[in-house]
């Protein structure tokens, strides 16, 4: 459950204060228009998290995970060097 809860702005200028919390075990909700779009929690948190789901689905779990993380068309010139190795 999460402690507080923030505006998006609020958040941003007190980022550090948001950050300090976090360290000290506390969680935040950030918000945009009163929608819930962040959290703020503690990285062990976050990391036994991703843990777990690594745990249970092997590296499936990571599947989009470095969505947006490739240039534009690196997939097709990966596609190419495949079939290019493979002749």
């Amino acid at each position: 459950m999460m402690r507080a809860t923030y505006g998006l702005e609020q958040a941003r200028a007190q980022l550090p204060r948001r950050a300090a919390e976090a360290r000290a075990w506390h969680t935040s909700a950030i918000t945009r228009h009163r929608e819930p779009m962040a959290a703020v929690v503690p990285i062990s948190f976050l990391r036994a998290q991703q843990a777990g789901r690594i745990r249970k689905g092997g590296i499936v779990a990571l599947r989009g995970t470095g969505r947006d993380r490739w240039p534009e068309g690196a997939g097709r010139t990966i596609a190419d060097m495949r079939e290019a190795w493979q002749t």
